[in-house]
């Protein structure tokens, strides 16, 4: 199990410290709603690198911030 901030944690506590609401943070970003909710409810854990740009800059923070806490795990596969 994971510890630390997931990314949808991160970019919930990031969107309500600007008092932005998720429909707020759709049409700056200029994502999909479900998207968006997919992303914070932690449906979706792998966000596209298009999306995850779009809310960056829909929040003004570095991507860093986004990952921040976040614990990243890689399997390696034998060829």
């Amino acid at each position: 199990m994971a510890s630390g901030k997931t990314i949808s944690e991160n970019i919930n506590r990031l969107r309500n410290k600007l008092g932005l609401t998720q429909d707020d943070l759709v049409k700056k970003a200029d994502i999909k709603y479900t998207t968006l909710m997919k992303i914070e409810s932690g449906a979706v854990n792998k966000p596209s690198v298009q999306t995850m740009a779009k809310i960056e800059k829909a929040l003004s923070v570095s991507i860093e911030e986004l990952f921040k806490n976040y614990e990243i795990c890689f399997t390696f596969k034998d060829s």
